[in-house]
């Protein structure tokens, strides 16, 4: 049972910050297009990130999709960690470092999901779940 809650709270924290964001990349906040923008991916980079978070948002819910929801929101989240250090910065537009933050936390539950899904993989790998 304390398992069972652990998960979804887990799961919670990952979709929560995954969809929170959707409304800023789906209204072409000023924020996201001065992200994309400066990661040359503008609309289509914005819009394609959102298409692909309310995905996994929706897949990490899903018990039987867990995994595979948890695997596209490591890689998204790895994307935008990899985006500030190596593009943005840390910081972007004088937010303190929280979109970096919410992505960094974001990781963390999306691994622990796939951590505790591993043993689902083989059948992924397989095309059996």
């Amino acid at each position: 049972m304390k398992n069972s809650i652990f998960t979804w709270i887990v799961k919670l924290i990952a979709v929560i910050i995954l969809l929170q964001t959707l409304y800023f990349k789906f209204t072409a906040a000023e924020e996201s297009v001065y992200i994309f923008t400066k990661l040359g991916i503008e609309p289509f980079g914005r819009i394609g990130s959102g298409l692909v978070e309310l995905i996994a948002s929706i897949l990490i819910l899903i018990p039987r999709t867990t995994l595979i929801g948890a695997l596209l929101g490591a890689g998204t989240m790895l994307g935008a960690i990899f985006s500030h250090l190596f593009v943005l910065g840390i910081e972007v537009k004088n937010d303190g470092g929280e979109l970096f933050i919410l992505a960094i936390i974001t990781l963390l539950c999306c691994t622990l999901l796939i951590i505790q899904n591993r043993n689902k993989i083989q059948d992924l790998l397989r095309f059996k779940i």
